[in-house]
């Protein structure tokens, strides 16, 4: 194995992107849903690959130039991701998901920083502990940031890169229950509390007319539809469009063909025998009236109606508010229909009561003019686009580096976001502003995923790599119980607090909670669990705030962990 090891050795890109790729591939095995990750999956096939090649001699070690390159454009793809949603959670009901996240957030800080000094253990383990007990694993970046800026004073005889060594050690031994732990407690938290959350999401998609986004799949059953009818019925004869449409509100003439062409549905044309009708609405009402109008036909002049589907984003601030069900009056009301809304990065179970907020992107099919109509009520459409706007990104990222260089006492010492933070930050900004300026800044979601999660995976594979050589040296049976009781407490207390809260003093449906408390941890697949678990998709309802704020929060207390922990 040595000539393999000192190839590797030799080829540094090789070796980062062998890890990358044994990492993502080990990261999608799972038993009964449970798995690494591709991030975890990183530090343990880094960690390993340099500890099983420093046994032959050979030291595994990568460029820190690399590992900070990756990891600022993590940063920044996360704050492009997360800032509309942050702002937007700071008004209405968003508040109290705010609060919980926030709540969630401080605890776990809080545990940690005090298991670090009650056990004594090394320098670097509270910022691993909370990056792994908390399932943040950009935390690691802003606790390493914490090392490399020399505000943490290593014990003597400390080098740095043992203190990184430390991190990666410690969030691997407390990811695995971080993981595990959460999911079980979001699953199973309403019935230890003696709560029938199936029961509570029924009640709320009644409520609300919120319906299952997800376990349809692809089905031969649509919501709505577009038919033609030969007009018969002498009742309809001579009735304008607008005059049907006041005494059938459930439908919409969408098209009147006559003598072979297609008339259009101006509201003043008044129908006659023989015209071919275009029907637009719900299943279910084409079919309750079959003899409303006549039989049914395949008119292509009738039905060769331009169709269209697309993504909307809701930039128009006199939208934001304003339910679904307000809509229902409109005159596009009926010839387009929502397939998917999307909050924060996530898809939102949205119903009829759902309230529009900036950014939300909502998926829409249906006649091509009232895709455009809707599009110009909303926002804009957001058509796919795979080219991204360098110069924003640019701009953005030398934002970032200059925020990141402010300073302010503290803890004494002078102290800052650092590169990360205002990198996080100038995300969260430059997101926010193109939300308000549509004609420049766009970075596709696709390009923004690849930021986030090419740019975190490579940073943690070359952490594993780089304290891979040290890690045997530091680890002992005593310090890793140590961390591993105070990772366990540090993940099973915050979210029976955040359950507490929510549930008696916010009085939070419990369907909606359990998404809220993944969110306060934010992690969807404690959503997900819990969404399986009650077979409903209300929980994702009380995911995306708390997602956004807590996702900032841990980042950034990952740098807080190493200081308060000194």
């Amino acid at each position: 194995m040595q000539p393999f090891f000192t190839f590797l050795q030799q080829n540094p890109y090789l070796l980062l992107f062998f890890v990358v790729g044994l990492a993502v591939y080990i990261g999608r095995a799972s038993i009964k849903g449970y798995g690494l990750g591709m991030v975890a999956g990183a530090i343990v096939v880094g960690a390993g690959l340099a500890v099983w090649s420093s046994s032959y001699g050979v030291k595994l070690e990568l460029n820190n130039f690399t590992k900070s390159l990756f990891y600022y454009l993590f940063m920044y793809g996360v704050g492009l991701r997360v800032g509309p949603s942050f702002l937007n959670s700071l008004r209405g009901d968003g508040i109290k998901f705010v609060f919980l996240a926030v709540v969630s957030s401080v605890i776990g800080l809080a545990l940690v920083v005090i298991f670090a000094k009650l056990f004594d253990l090394p320098t670097g383990a509270a910022g691993g502990m909370l990056a792994g007990s908390q399932t943040m694993s950009a935390a690691i970046g802003s606790a390493e940031q914490a090392i490399t800026s020399g505000v943490v004073k290593l014990p003597e005889g400390m080098k740095p890169e043992d203190a990184t060594g430390m991190i990666a050690l410690s969030y691997g031994i407390t990811y695995i229950w971080g993981t595990v732990g959460i999911i079980l407690i979001c699953k199973y938290l309403p019935r230890w509390w003696g709560i029938d959350a199936k029961a509570a999401a029924k009640k709320y998609e009644k409520d609300f007319g919120v319906k299952d986004l997800e376990g349809g799949g692809l089905t031969g059953y649509r919501q709505f539809g577009l038919r033609a009818y030969r007009l018969e019925n002498p009742a309809q004869v001579g009735m304008s469009i607008a005059k049907f449409r006041s005494i059938h509100p459930e439908y919409r003439i969408v098209n009147v063909a006559r003598g072979g062409e297609p008339q259009g549905a101006d509201p003043d044309l008044v129908l006659q025998k023989g015209d071919v009708v275009a029907l637009g609405g719900t299943t279910e009402h084409l079919t309750d009236k079959m003899g409303l109008i006549g039989p049914e036909v395949a008119d292509t002049a009738a039905l060769g109606i331009p169709m269209d589907q697309a993504d909307i984003l809701v930039t128009n601030k006199e939208m934001v508010g304003r339910t679904f069900e307000s809509f229902r009056d409109t005159a596009i009301a009926g010839q387009l229909q929502v397939t998917k809304v999307e909050r924060g990065g996530v898809p939102l179970a949205a119903g009829l009561k759902t309230e529009l907020q900036r950014m939300d992107i909502v998926s829409v099919v249906g006649l091509k003019s009232a895709v455009n109509e809707l599009g110009e009520m909303w926002g804009r459409i957001a058509r796919t686009n795979t080219s991204t706007d360098l110069l924003t990104l640019a701009v953005g990222m030398i934002l970032g580096f200059l925020i990141g260089r402010i300073e302010f006492p503290a803890f004494g010492a002078k102290i800052g976001l650092g590169n990360a933070g205002g990198l996080l930050l100038s995300g969260v900004i430059v997101s926010s502003v193109v939300s308000r300026l549509r004609f420049f800044g766009n970075t596709p979601n696709a390009a923004r995923n690849v930021l986030e999660d090419l740019g975190l995976v490579v940073f943690v594979s070359i952490v594993g790599i780089n304290a891979g050589a040290g890690l045997l040296a530091q680890l002992t049976g005593a310090i890793a119980l140590k961390i591993f009781i105070a990772g366990f407490i540090a993940c099973t207390i915050p979210p029976f607090i955040v359950w507490a809260i929510g549930f008696h003093v916010f009085k939070i449906n419990p369907a909606v909670l359990m998404g809220g408390v993944a969110g306060a941890r934010s992690h969807s697949g404690p959503c997900r669990e819990a969404a399986v678990e009650i077979q409903s998709t209300v929980p994702w309802i009380g995911f995306p705030v708390a997602y956004a704020v807590s996702g900032i929060l841990l980042t950034v207390f990952g740098y807080f962990a190493m200081i308060l922990a000194q």
